[in-house]
């Protein structure tokens, strides 16, 4: 009991300590004890407000006077204060009167004094958005008047200095919004600018690589008309040390050719000014700004990759004509003097890497089409022009810094196909000249036809300078022809050799090579076919051994010509010689031989003639008509051989003798002839002494002696067997030196008996009646006997 009563203490000192919105927990403490604890609190708490009461009532009557004093003395005011209250009303009614006008006019101060701070606002704001405003507007005008570069410039500017500004607005948003639409829009405006650019490129493209040609041929020009300027100043300044000033037409004639350039070259138009370059350059900064420019050079590369293709590809019919060519060679030189401009005025859109890869792929790609297309062309103008072409494109691509080896050494190949049309149409021209040439020596009527065909062929013959007028020329009109067109075949070959950047010993060497070749292969060949022709003559053979005589002759000369226009003496190390002597030798020989045979020929057509009437009983007293026909044919023939070396004049009458021997032989001897008559033996023999009778008169001189008879010597020793009938004598000295019918061979000699055994037994039946035949008869077969025992002995011996 003595416990509870200190904490109901404590709970009641919680109570009155504590709010009153907390006292809740404290309370159920006291009914959370021991059992009737709440009555004892009950008590202890009406105790505790009995002690209060108590205080409370000390307290007012402690107050209570003070209270009564303050009543008292509030009653008194109280009626002053209701006097004050109206005077204080009364007041505030007039001050309230006289406030309203004071409020209405602060109000509308105060009215006008917002106004004037959202007036204030307003301007400060609109000061800030002005300049955004402005610089948007200034994007669109940009925009519609296609400066993309600067509306992106602008566009930064928007977005780094002025949108941050006035981020919080609207407008501010839809701005930030349509930049990007508007950086898409002109990258799309800017690639189709770009391709249209590429466009107008591909279209302008011959027309620029004909303007960087023609300027390249005319620098040529000035530079070649300048170094005969010089050349002829230093010939001036030579001639005047020794005393002599020629006269300045050359100098004068390149003054007026430097004129000439120079105004030319005004009027050539650049590449800047046939296109308007502003688009790439344009796009590229455009991408550059963007961030996109690795985008934008791979798709200029990618394009002109397909461009460069496009260009390289010729057309199928480019090898008919020149133009065809220049077209190519000009689209090829503006799409890389495009490039060269792109790669000198951008910085990494072209790099000189990727126009090296470019050009090397195209070299290949030009050098293969040319290869196959230069193939096809027959006329050598043609490929001369294509040659100039070539050089002319390859000095403009190197004066843009290109590497052009490789289309010299291209040329190299081309001359040789060049030479070989020029073979070709050279070979034409030697064939017209020999069809038009009348084989006969060239007649001059007086000093100046002399001259005129001495301008045209170096022939000297003193002898014939002493005799007068009229005479001839010994070679015929083909002589001083080809001679000429030999010389036009080295000028030509000469005009193929100029540009190719080679020193005069090789253009000296490619001329003499090149000549070679058309006398040894073409020359050689007309010849040979010329010689080979059916209605080529003796005639005309002999003037054609006298004509190669005096062209070979010439090739001194040509060789001479073709030191004095390269400049290189024939002393050189490395010099080539001219193989005209061995081709006119050869055409000679083939002509020689042609000779031979026709003559042999002839003969035969001769002897096809003969008439013999084998059986006759005694010969008519003379020769057959036939052989002094073929007797008189050979010795005007010979008389035409005068101009002839000797030893061909000698050689074709041996060969010519010798034939007539052995045909005349051969038809003694045919198989299909069976009998012979004496008489016809002697008819024959009347021939044969002809032909040696024509053999003894010496048709062609530098016989010696009996030489040329030797070639009859077969026929007379068997006839003059047949004629005296000396078997005998031949039978007893027959293989011994010093016999009389030493080239009398058995067989042959057994062969003709026969034959005239055969008509001796044909008229045995009168025979038998005369002793004499009969005799004759035991003779001759006695002597066949004998003559087979010898054939039957060579036969064993051999």
């Amino acid at each position: 009991m003595a416990e509870s009563l200190p904490e109901h203490e404590r709970i009641l000192q919680e109570i009155e300590s504590t709010d009153t919105a907390c006292v809740g927990p404290t309370l159920r403490s006291v009914y959370d004890d021991q059992p009737n604890a709440h009555q004892r609190f009950m008590e202890k708490l009406d105790a505790c407000i009995r002690n209060h009461d108590r205080e409370i009532e000390k307290m007012c009557n402690f107050h209570h006077q003070g209270f009564v004093d303050a009543i008292t003395e509030l009653l008194k005011v109280r009626a002053d204060a209701e006097k004050l209250k109206v005077q204080v009303t009364d007041t505030n009614r007039r001050l309230q009167d006289a406030g309203k006008e004071v409020i209405a006019q602060t109000e509308e101060i105060i009215r006008c004094r917002i106004q004037q701070r959202n007036i204030t606002t307003v301007v400060e704001k609109l000061q800030l958005c002005l300049p955004v405003l402005e610089m948007y507007s200034k994007l669109k005008e940009q925009m519609n008047v296609k400066r993309y570069y600067s509306a992106l410039k602008t566009m930064e500017q928007l977005e780094n200095m002025y949108l941050p500004r006035v981020s919080q607005y609207r407008f501010c948003q839809i701005m930030i919004e349509n930049l990007p639409k508007l950086r898409e829009e002109i990258k799309e405006i800017s690639m189709s600018d770009l391709k249209d650019f590429l466009e107008s490129i591909r279209k302008h493209s011959d027309k620029i690589g004909e303007t960087a040609m023609k300027q390249a041929q005319q620098q040529k020009t000035f530079n070649t008309a300048l170094q005969k300027q010089n050349n002829v100043n230093y010939g001036r300044n030579m001639y005047a040390i020794n005393g002599r000033v020629p006269e300045p037409k050359y100098e004068i004639t390149s003054k007026r050719t430097l004129e000439e350039e120079d105004e030319h070259e005004e009027e050539v138009l650049t590449a800047h000014d046939l296109v308007d370059f502003s688009p790439v350059y344009r796009c590229l900064h455009i991408y550059s700004v963007l961030g996109d420019g690795e985008t934008f050079e791979n798709y200029y590369r990618k394009q002109r990759r397909k461009q460069a293709r496009l260009v390289l590809q010729p057309q199928s019919s480019m090898h008919e004509t020149v133009e065809g060519y220049r077209r190519y060679f000009s689209q090829i030189v503006g799409f890389f003097v495009v490039e060269d401009h792109i790669l000198h005025v951008t910085q990494g859109l072209v790099t000189r890497a990727y126009t090296d890869e470019l050009w090397n792929m195209a070299l290949s790609k030009i050098i293969a089409v040319l290869r196959t297309h230069s193939s096809y062309c027959t006329d050598p103008d043609l490929v001369l022009e294509l040659k100039n072409l070539i050089v002319v494109f390859a000095d403009t691509l190197q004066g843009y810094g290109f590497p052009v080896n490789r289309l010299f050494d291209l040329l190299f190949e081309i001359r040789d196909q060049y030479n070989e049309t020029l073979l070709k149409k050279w070979a034409g021209l030697f064939r017209d000249i020999f069809e038009a040439d009348n084989y006969s020596p060239i007649p001059v009527a007086n000093e100046e036809e002399y001259k005129i065909v001495i301008s045209k062929f170096p022939f000297q013959d003193p002898e014939l300078d002493k005799q007068s007028f009229p005479k001839k020329l010994p070679m015929s009109q083909s002589v001083p022809q080809i001679y000429i067109q030999v010389k036009e075949f080295i000028y030509a070959s000469l005009k193929f050799s100029e540009s190719l950047h080679r020193s005069s010993t090789e253009i000296d060497d490619m001329l003499r090579k090149s000549t070679n070749l058309l006398l040894t292969r073409t020359l050689s060949s007309c010849l040979q076919n010329l010689i080979k022709k059916p209605h080529i003559g003796l005639t005309e053979l002999v003037q054609i051994i006298i004509n190669t005589t005096h062209l070979e002759q010439a090739c001194k000369y040509l060789e001479d010509f073709i030191t004095n226009i390269t400049n290189i003496s024939q002393e050189t190390v490395h010099t080539a010689r001219l193989y005209g002597l061995s081709t006119f030798k050869d055409a000679r020989h083939a002509a020689e031989g042609e000779i031979y045979t026709k003559l042999n020929q002839k003969i035969d057509e001769f002897i096809q003639l003969a008439d013999y009437d084998w059986t006759m009983s005694e010969s008519a007293g003379r020769a057959s008509g036939y052989l002094m026909d073929l007797i008189n044919f050979l010795r005007s023939t010979f008389q035409v051989f005068t101009h002839l070396p000797g030893k061909v004049a000698q050689t074709a009458c041996m060969s010519a003798c010798q034939h007539l021997s052995t045909s005349l032989m051969q038809m003694l001897l045919d198989s299909e002839l069976k009998q012979i008559s004496m008489g016809a033996v002697q008819q024959f023999n009347l021939d044969v002494i002809q032909c040696e009778l024509f053999a003894s008169s010496e048709p062609v001189p530098g016989f010696h002696g009996d030489t040329l008879q030797l070639a009859f010597i077969d026929l007379r020793q068997l006839l003059d067997l047949f004629m005296v009938w000396d078997w005998s004598t031949y039978l007893a000295d027959y293989g011994q030196h010093t016999s009389k019918y030493l080239r009398v061979n058995p067989s042959t000699a057994l062969t003709l008996l026969e034959k005239m055994k055969d008509t001796s037994k044909k008229n045995n039946i009168f025979a038998q009646f005369r002793k004499n035949d009969r005799d004759k008869q035991k003779l001759i077969e006695t002597v066949v006997k004998q003559l087979r025992s010898l054939v039957n002995g060579m036969s064993q011996h051999t």
